[in-house]
């Protein structure tokens, strides 16, 4: 049976629900009061039959959407497997999909992360990485901090010689307005440890994720 490391801790009881900034969160009624004045704001009516029920889907389904805010990543890494018979070469979860909201317009971007790094005191479970996409993605979000906070939070946890992590997304605000292009993707990166300061190390990962990927 696999050894495991327990890597304990200090957790405060969680107080009354508050948002980042401190302040009460709304209620679930002022967030179906806010939805229905949208709705009125964009022109229609939220009282006919097809939205009257339109705000309690629009705040169960953010519960969903943005349920990131209430998870913690470090909790999903803090169970790490030991007895792996010495392995110590480099671990890679390709294809991770995620679904996230860009931070600006509130509208979906998604895709697929690329994780990998280097074990040092022994591995995590294969599902844990990607319940750190999904904490993450999972809020409002720039690709861009998305892509720093799994990295972090792979760093912080696991101590390993190195993380790598690469983001692919199609972003709606830029498909379905403004610009309105659609199926531009966009790519993010980011390297601690010996992949940042070994380029032959980034190659390597890059040429990994490509692995069997159709060419385009």
């Amino acid at each position: 049976m696999d050894a495991v490391i327990q890597h304990p801790r200090a957790r405060v009881p969680i107080p009354a629900p508050k948002t980042i900034s401190g302040a009460p969160k709304p209620t679930r009624e002022q967030a179906e009061a806010a939805v229905r004045t949208l709705i009125a704001w964009a022109g229609d009516d939220p009282t006919r039959e097809g939205l009257i029920d339109t705000p309690k889907r629009v705040v169960k389904a953010y519960e969903e959407l943005f349920g990131g805010y209430a998870k913690d990543a470090a909790k999903d890494l803090e169970r790490v497997f030991e007895d792996v018979a010495g392995y110590d070469d480099m671990v890679v979860l390709r294809d991770i999909p995620y679904f996230s909201h860009c931070e600006h317009h509130m509208v979906p971007f998604f895709g697929k992360a690329h994780v990998a790094y280097y074990p040092s005191n022994g591995v995590v479970g294969l599902s844990k990485v990607a319940r750190v996409v999904d904490t993450f993605s999972k809020r409002l979000q720039t690709q861009e901090a998305l892509t720093s906070q799994i990295a972090e939070a792979m760093d912080d946890s696991l101590k390993p010689r190195g993380v790598a992590v690469m983001v692919e997304g199609e972003h709606m605000c830029m498909s379905m307005r403004g610009i309105q292009k659609s199926g531009v993707s966009t790519v993010t990166t980011q390297f601690t440890g010996v992949f940042r300061d070994d380029p032959a190390e980034q190659v390597r990962f890059i040429t990994l994720v490509r692995a069997g990927q159709p060419l385009r």
